[in-house]
């Protein structure tokens, strides 16, 4: 009976994934996340009084939130109920917290963790609400999602936010030597891992040490036995086990807006090799060529505006392009417009522009449009001092004469102010040329009425 026992434990182990088979059981064990469990880290200081509080672990997969709300459980002596958003619902929470009650009678605290909170719906989150503010549950929550857009704000003021950041290569190669030294079933026939395959590894796993753990047992299987019964695993055959290196990437939630953010900022900045980067991010997630040729749009805009009007030409027939050839080729269109993007002389100036002129338009009494202004189709109109005054700019030298156009009360405002960059550095010359405020603001050496920005650089 012993025997069989003892089998039926060592197929238990081997069928158990090896990423679960290393979990972590202490602090002392844990791999990463120093800022918060390092010396003076907030959640070892939880664990020396003893009293944890409602919190939420916000990061990507692999990186020990459900680890670490285990450890928290087990350290406090703490009964420890995990549920997952996917398959949970409201009935089940009050399971939960119905056998929570009980144990707060006998004095014992519940922690109850909620893999993926991001997915619970608004009706599944308030049930929780009573329970937590009163004590009854412990609440920890664990979300690839940012949780200030996923978590109701009322439950959200109830818990403590904590970031985890993907492993470092160092972390996870610690994780792996930690696998090979340590793990019971795969002691069980030597191992050689060579340097290169353990650096490719680290390197390939995205910092996620679930992804190295599962690569790293397939690789095990995948290994032919030598003569000398040693498995080796090389740098081929963790490619092979991967099969590619996964992109940390979710399309409607942080990565997505950070990537995009990044790719617009490099742009911006004028530097080809870093936009080339997010690009290049981007397509291997598969992200829609489409919603990133509208951000060159977009930019080509705001942030190029008419030191070269080409890039708006340019980034419009990109879109056009990548609309009919689709991927991969469109890979090609999007690069050819990036590249130009980022290397194409910047200004905003159109944009502050129209932020300035949107702003008198809200914070402003509105006039009427001044009589020269106005349309005369009819004599009625034209009795009454439409168009009256007006002065046809090519009935005169270089085809301008200088009007009013604006409201009087806006007539010496300027809301354009070009740059020195490119085309504008002429626009900019001709402008002090043909008009009075203009020649006043440059000749005054300021930038006198300059259009202000909404100070947002977002995307």
């Amino acid at each position: 009976m012993e025997l069989f026992d003892k089998a039926a434990e060592q197929e238990r182990l081997r069928a158990t994934p090896l990423a679960d088979r290393l979990r972590p059981k202490s602090l002392a064990e844990f791999v990463g996340q120093q800022h918060l469990v390092g010396e003076g880290g907030v959640l070892r200081k939880v664990l020396e009084t003893g009293e944890p509080v409602s919190m939420i672990f916000w990061g990507p997969p692999g990186v020990g939130k459900t680890t670490l709300a285990r450890i928290l459980a087990r350290e406090t002596n703490s009964d420890f109920f995990q549920v997952s958003a996917v398959t949970a619902g409201v009935a089940d929470l009050r399971k939960v917290i119905a056998r929570a009650e009980a144990n707060r009678k006998l004095g014992k605290r519940t922690i109850l963790f909620i893999d993926e909170i991001h997915r619970f719906n608004k009706a599944q989150q308030d049930a929780l609400l009573h329970s937590v503010e009163d004590g009854t549950v412990v609440l920890m929550g664990a979300t690839t999602e940012n949780p200030s857009f996923e978590v109701i704000s009322p439950l959200l003021s109830r818990s403590r936010v904590y970031q985890l950041h993907p492993l470092s290569e160092a972390d996870i190669e610690t994780v792996v030597q930690r696998a090979l030294t340590q793990d019971q079933v795969l002691q069980r026939e030597p191992i050689d891992l060579t340097p290169e395959a353990r650096r490719n590894l680290a390197r390939l796993s995205g910092g996620d040490a679930r992804v190295a753990l599962n690569a790293l047992e397939l690789a095990v299987k995948l290994a032919p036995v030598a003569k000398d019964g040693t498995r080796k695993i090389d740098e081929a055959l963790i490619s092979e086990a991967l099969q590619r290196k996964t992109v940390r990437y979710d399309k409607q939630g942080d990565q997505h807006y950070d990537t995009i953010s990044a790719f617009i900022k490099s742009v911006r900045g004028s530097d080809p090799n870093g936009a080339l980067h997010w690009l290049a991010r981007m397509i291997e997630a598969g992200e829609d060529p489409r919603f990133i040729a509208r951000r060159l749009i977009i930019l080509a805009s705001e942030d190029i505006g008419n030191a070269d009007p080409q890039a708006l030409v340019l980034a419009t027939s990109a879109f056009t392009a990548v609309n009919y050839i689709g991927m991969p080729e469109g890979r090609l269109v999007l690069a050819q417009a990036t590249t130009y993007l980022a290397c194409a002389p910047k200004s905003n100036a159109a944009y502050q522009a129209i932020n300035a002129a949107q702003k008198d338009v809200r914070e402003q009494q509105l006039e009427p449009v001044p009589l020269h202004l106005r349309n005369a189709p009819t004599p009625l109109m034209k009795q009454a001092g439409y168009g009256k005054d007006y002065l046809y700019p090519h009935d005169f030298e270089g085809h301008f004469v200088e009007q009013s156009y604006l409201p009087d009360r806006l007539k010496d405002r300027v809301y354009y102010v070009p740059t020195e960059q490119g085309v504008e550095a002429g626009f900019r010359a001709r402008l002090r040329k043909l008009w009075k405020h203009y020649r006043t603001l440059w000749n005054a050496g300021s930038e006198g009425t300059k259009s202000p920005a909404d100070g947002n650089d977002e995307v």
